[in-house]
């Protein structure tokens, strides 16, 4: 897969193009229609399927995942400030692997103060020549997630240079998200609403769920040219039994899948084997670039995303990487709205 490198992943948007805030309602959002060269709503969105035809929706619920922490200087005076984002749980749901600001300045072994009841210990774990920051919150299992819900914040992307807000804790889940577990939306299914996934299903759609938890790594940009030397970090999902019977029966009888996003697509691509689906539990690290072989999904609903992410990797394996290039230099033109607040695109895969 080797015949791309990372500055061919780049392109220029203009500031001002960057959605700070979500529209209302979310189904007025505009979905370019790739294929057709039409911008439409989301609201029209049922009039792009058929009956018969499978949406597979990631049912992951966004946590309150950034909490600010503090911990005394050694000498006695003062204290420290830290932002602490979780990034996933490691073992079970009170340790776990965060991002840290100022992170250099944490030690093994440090305390930190998250809450006047609320404390958390330190691990530094060296791995491959870089820290990797766990964290241990000295707190009651079954009271935890009521101080996350207390005193995290919605772990709104860094391009989005604003503080959060009371709406974001709705705005920033979709309609449909039930398991907690993500620390970052999966943001494609923002615009859907409760009256869309209606008509759709009225229409003969089947909504087919997984889950995949989106960790803060998909915010980390990749920094080797070389694509074969990123390493591409996990998250845990799963594809339940009656996602995989809904699906295989589509595809036998000709019907198209489509992913809301690229965390139901790279879910189901990873539970695919040899052409079919199959139940599927784990975490997968897989990294969907151009050459990338798709097995399962016939068409993406997905936002518009960073210069050299892995994310616009995907979407150039998907539809081609001259078609990728042109698809974002026409979404530029006709100014829709980039990332997670932004518009989205429906694309069909290059056959």
């Amino acid at each position: 897969m080797g015949q791309h490198s990372l500055t061919d992943f780049d392109y220029q948007l203009p500031p001002e193009l960057i959605a700070k805030n979500p529209v209302f309602p979310r189904d007025n959002s505009n979905i370019l229609i790739w294929n057709d060269k039409k911008i439409r709503k989301y609201a029209d969105l049922d009039s792009f399927f058929e009956p018969g035809d499978v949406l597979v929706i990631n049912t992951s619920k966004v946590i309150p995942a950034r909490l600010r922490c503090s911990r005394p200087h050694s000498a006695g005076e003062g204290t420290s400030t830290f932002e602490v984002l979780l990034h996933k749980p490691a073992g079970d749901f009170l340790t776990w692997e965060v991002f840290a600001k100022p992170a250099k300045r944490l030690k093994d072994g440090d305390i930190l103060t998250f809450a006047p009841a609320v404390t958390g210990r330190v691990k530094k774990v060296e791995n491959a020549g870089k820290s990797v920051i766990f964290v241990t919150f000295l707190v009651k299992k079954d009271e935890f997630e009521d101080f996350l819900d207390e005193h995290g914040e919605m772990p709104l992307p860094p391009y989005i240079n604003r503080a959060e807000n009371a709406a974001d804790k709705e705005t920033y889940q979709t309609v449909y998200a039930e398991t907690k577990g993500s620390v970052a939306a999966p943001t494609a299914g923002l615009h859907f609403t409760e009256d869309l996934l209606h008509r759709l299903q009225t229409k003969g759609v089947v909504i087919a769920p997984v889950t995949l938890h989106v960790g803060a790594g998909t915010f980390q940009p990749v920094k080797v040219e070389d694509l074969d030397d990123h390493q591409m970090h996990s998250e845990w999902g799963q594809v339940p039994p009656l996602t995989v019977e809904a699906i295989n029966t589509a595809k036998a009888a000709g019907k198209r899948v489509t992913a809301v996003g690229t965390t139901s697509l790279r879910l189901l691509e990873s539970a695919a084997q040899k052409g079919l689906l199959a139940q599927w539990e784990g975490e997968t690290d897989i990294f969907i670039r151009p050459g990338f072989n798709f097995q399962i999904v016939d068409r993406l609903i997905t936002n518009f995303h960073l210069p050299k992410s892995t994310l616009l990797m995907l979407v150039a394996a998907f539809i081609g990487f001259e078609e990728m290039h042109a698809l974002y230099a026409y979404a530029i033109k006709q100014q829709l709205r980039f990332y997670s607040y932004g518009d989205g695109c429906l694309l069909e895969r290059a056959s």
